[in-house]
C-alpha cells in the first residue's frame, strides 16, 4: 500500500472513532477554481516561427497540471513539513503549489473564512482568536481543514503560515523606526533568532522581525546600506559577485539564475552587501550582461512580443497566477524573471482602463497593439547561447555597465518573495522561502 493511501486510511480510522463522517474519495467534489499548476509556456523559437501561419488560428495552450482528489484531500488534512512533501512528490506523484498566493486564491480563502463564521455564527474577533490561537497546538484543525479544501493544490501548513501572516493584527504597520531597530537589537540578543517571542517583544509580526534583521541589522556595521545611488557597486564587488555566484552554480552544474543561496552569497560578499542587494544585482544587471558575452542587452519589440505571446499560451485567469520563473527559456533567457514581470506590469498598465478589464482583455488588447512582429535590432538580437563554465570564462567586459541606468532597474531594498513576489504591486519576491 503506497504512503498516501496509509496516510488515507489513518485519516478514516480516526474520523471513524471520532464518529465523523468522511466523504468518500470517489465522490469529492471537484474545486470551483484550478491554479495553473505545472503549466509551461510556449517555447520562444516557437512563437518566432509561428509568427505568421498562426496569425489567424486559435493560440495554443500550455496545459496545466492537475491535482489528484486523493492527493488534494490530504494536502487539506496532513501537516507535512517541506521534507515530507518533497518524499511524496518523489514517491507518489503528488502535486502541489508553492510560491505566492495569487488574487484567485486569496479571493477563494477569504470567501471560505467568511463561509465558516457565518456557519458558526462568530464574529470577527471571535474568527481572530480562532486564526491566531496561542500555540500550534491549540489550533482547530478543523477550520483549517475546511479553508485549505478552497485552494486544493496548497498544502494546510502553508495555508496556515499565510492565512495568519495575512490576517495578523500587526501587519502594515509602515517604516521602521530606530527605536523600533534597538528594541529588536536587543530582543534578537537576549532571545535569539525565537521569532514570535521576538515578536512579542518588539511588537512586529514575527516575520517582519525575521526579515528586517536579516536584511538590515544583522552586519549593518559593515554593509553598504541605503539605494543604489548613495552607494553605487565598485567594479571589484561586481567582480567579486560574479565569482561567487559563477563558483556556487555554473561550477557545481545549476542554474546560476534560481540556485542561489542569497545569504552564503551575502556572506562571501563579508557582509557588506546585503542577500536582497547581491540578489537584485546579479539578476537585473550583472546576469543578463555575463550571458550575452559581456554586452548589455536592451529590450526590444521582438521581447515585448514573445513575452505577450508565451503569457498568453498560459491558462490563467489573472498575471498573480503566473510562475514567472517558468517564462524565460533556453533561446530566450537574458532576463530574469523579475525583470519579466516589472516589463508585463509596464505594458498591461499602459493600456487605458487597464484597472477594469479582465487579465485575457489586456492580453488581446496588448496582441493587438504589439501584433506585427518587426526584427529585433542588430545590436540587440541574442547572440549564439554562451556557456560559462567557470569564474575564469568571463571577462572584464563582462563587468562593464550603465551605473545610472542600472540603479533604476535594481533596488537593492526590494522585499524578497514566496517564490517571487509577496505583492505583486511592489514586484517583490515572496518571504516564505529562505532565499
Amino acid at each position: 500500500m503506497s504512503k498516501i493511501a496509509n496516510v488515507l486510511k489513518t485519516l478514516e480510522d480516526a474520523a471513524s472513532a471520532a464518529n465523523v463522517h468522511l466523504p468518500s474519495l470517489g465522490y469529492l467534489p471537484d474545486p470551483p477554481v484550478t491554479s495553473p499548476l505545472g503549466q509551461m509556456p510556449v517555447p520562444s523559437n516557437a512563437i518566432i516561427a509561428n509568427t505568421n501561419s498562426t496569425a489567424h488560428s486559435p493560440r495554443a495552450k500550455a496545459v496545466p497540471q492537475q491535482t489528484h482528489p486523493g492527493h488534494a484531500h490530504l494536502l487539506a488534512n496532513k501537516w507535512l513539513n517541506p521534507s515530507k512533501l518533497a518524499e511524496l512528490v518523489k514517491a507518489e506523484g503528488l502535486v502541489y503549489k508553492k510560491g505566492k498566493f495569487s488574487a484567485t486564491e486569496e479571493q477563494q480563502l477569504r470567501a471560505a473564512i467568511e463561509e465558516y463564521r457565518s456557519a458558526k455564527v462568530l464574529t470577527e474577533d471571535q474568527m481572530m482568536e480562532v486564526i491566531h490561537r496561542k500555540n500550534d497546538k491549540s489550533k482547530d484543525n478543523a477550520f483549517w481543514s475546511e479553508i485549505t479544501t478552497a485552494v486544493p493544490q496548497r498544502p494546510i501548513i502553508s495555508v496556515y503560515h499565510h492565512v495568519r501572516r495575512t490576517y495578523h493584527p500587526l501587519k502594515l504597520q509602515g517604516k521602521w523606526t530606530p527605536e523600533e531597530d534597538g528594541l529588536l537589537t536587543q530582543a534578537v540578543a537576549d532571545l535569539g533568532q525565537a521569532w514570535e517571542k521576538v515578536s512579542e517583544r518588539v511588537g512586529r509580526m514575527s516575520s517582519d522581525c525575521r526579515d528586517r534583521y536579516r536584511n538590515h541589522i544583522l552586519n549593518r556595521e559593515i554593509r553598504a546600506t541605503g539605494m543604489l545611488s548613495s552607494r553605487s557597486w565598485t567594479k571589484e564587488e561586481e567582480e567579486q559577485l560574479t565569482r561567487i555566484v559563477t563558483r556556487m552554480t555554473v561550477e557545481k552544474g545549476k542554474d546560476f539564475d534560481n540556485d542561489v543561496f542569497w545569504s552564503k552569497v551575502s556572506q562571501e560578499m563579508g557582509g557588506r552587501r546585503g542577500r536582497q542587494q547581491c540578489r537584485i544585482k546579479w539578476t537585473d544587471s550583472l546576469s543578463k550582461t555575463v550571458k550575452n558575452d559581456g554586452q548589455k542587452p536592451r529590450w526590444n519589440q521582438q521581447d515585448a512580443y514573445i513575452l505577450i505571446h508565451k503569457i498568453d499560451s498560459l491558462e490563467v485567469n489573472d498575471d498573480t497566477e503566473i510562475d514567472w520563473k517558468t517564462i524565460p527559456d533556453p533561446a530566450w533567457n537574458l532576463w530574469s524573471a523579475h525583470i519579466l514581470q516589472r516589463r508585463w506590469l509596464t505594458m498591461k498598465r499602459g493600456v487605458p482602463n487597464y484597472e477594469n478589464m479582465s487579465h485575457q482583455d489586456i492580453v488581446d488588447t496588448l496582441k493587438s497593439k504589439k501584433g506585427v512582429l518587426l526584427p529585433a535590432p542588430a545590436s540587440s538580437r541574442r547572440r549564439k547561447e554562451r556557456r560559462v563554465t567557470s569564474a575564469a570564462a568571463i571577462t572584464e567586459a563582462d563587468l562593464q555597465r550603465d551605473t545610472l541606468a542600472e540603479s533604476n532597474a535594481a533596488n537593492p531594498n526590494d522585499k524578497p518573495e514566496d517564490g517571487w513576489h509577496e505583492n505583486p504591486a511592489t514586484l517583490s519576491s515572496s518571504s516564505d522561502s529562505d532565499d
